[in-house]
């Protein structure tokens, strides 16, 4: 059997009666052309089913149309949800992934790394490794040696580098004052380890919330867990030993809430009557255990597409003038999805309106 003859883009110009650098240009989606022209060009690339060239397209614009993502802790829901993300978006823009697991959150010898990345040509790179403990000791030594735009997930703004995050401490403070609104008084904290960034946001937020409300400091009940259901068992029994009048939990992720539930079916505490719980996350599952679980959203994919088009933004300004893009830190708004774990009968319920989908990006600086 013959091999079919692959269409190119002079075969689409000439179907098109235009030249093959405006077909180009629409490929390209530049504005310099006639939407007439660019509806006729997009009508027959469909119907000669063309395919372009990545490696035409990378020469053309001398880039790669390749990113590169280093990751860690794939197994976890948060990253691989963050990955999603990044992935469409990036395909939607028409680049590929050159993808870097690390073998554990803590790892600090990132040269070889980067300089894999660079040897192979990447547009740019996104650090897609949660901020734990020191893992990020590196940064000030190496992000100047880097000849590409790179942006960090997941991490505290710092100056003269550009972060994605979710902001974690609103999401604390949101999921704290609904309770304070339901008319708890004694809310206990049951946090994921303090070595990570995001596990101390959310905390500083509980925290706060209450000294606002004017709770003393000396009230304050926190355990800490690991984000696990087992260990947010053992920090619920521990709460409940050391603060028996506590009337309220907020869980710093949903795997340790659902734990709490669990604790407080065991023990025969009603929920939300004599126990409120509030988790954090927004897995989907959490709406079908009973009681349904109040929980603080956050839109991992969202983080990762955002993540990506600020990466190309920067890669383009690069392109234009090297040094001149302006790092800059972004936080994405969680929500509040109540429900009735957490509205006690007879009091305030429903103060914050539920919903699915993520308030749009703020910018911090």
């Amino acid at each position: 059997m013959r091999a079919r003859k692959r269409v190119t883009i002079r075969d689409v110009a000439a179907a098109a009666g235009v030249s093959h650098q405006t077909v180009s240009r629409v490929l390209n989606r530049r504005p310099d052309v006639a939407e007439e022209t660019r509806a006729r060009v997009w009508q027959i690339i469909e119907e000669m089913n063309y395919q372009p060239s990545a490696i035409a397209r990378s020469l053309t614009q001398q880039r790669s149309l390749t990113l590169g993502i280093v990751t860690a802790g794939l197994k976890y829901v948060g990253p691989s949800r963050t990955l999603n993300g990044i992935t469409k978006q990036a395909e939607a823009l028409g680049y590929t992934l050159l993808l870097k697991e690390l073998s554990d959150f803590h790892a600090n010898s990132v040269q070889p790394l980067l300089n894999s990345l660079q040897e192979r040509r990447v547009d740019g790179i996104l650090w897609a490794v949660p901020e734990i403990g020191d893992n990020r000791s590196w940064l000030e030594e190496q992000l100047g040696e880097m000849a590409m735009p790179m942006i960090f997930l997941t991490m505290g703004a710092r100056p003269g580098v550009s972060t994605i995050a979710i902001d974690n401490y609103a999401g604390g403070r949101m999921a704290t004052e609904h309770l304070l609104q339901q008319g708890c008084r004694h809310i206990a904290h049951l946090s994921g380890p303090l070595d990570w960034w995001e596990a101390r946001q959310r905390k500083s937020g509980w925290r706060d919330a209450l000294l606002a409300a004017g709770v003393p400091e000396s009230q304050l009940h926190a355990q800490e867990g690991t984000w696990s259901s087992a260990s947010g068992e053992r920090a619920t029994d521990r709460l409940l030993a050391s603060y028996p009048e506590m009337d309220a939990v907020f869980a710093g992720n949903d795997q340790m809430a659902l734990s709490v539930l669990q604790v407080a079916c065991r023990r025969e505490i009603r929920v939300p009557q004599d126990l409120a719980v509030i988790g954090f996350d927004g897995l989907q599952d959490v709406a079908h255990y009973w009681p349904p679980l109040t929980t603080v959203y956050q839109d991992l994919q969202l983080l990762g597409s955002t993540a990506v088009q600020e990466l190309i933004r920067a890669i383009d300004a690069h392109r234009l003038q090297p040094g001149t893009f302006e790092p800059r830190s972004l936080l994405l708004s969680p929500e509040l999805i109540v429900r009735e774990s957490s509205t006690v009968p007879g009091r305030a319920a429903d103060l914050v309106p539920k919903s699915e989908i993520a308030a749009p990006a703020m910018e911090t600086n």
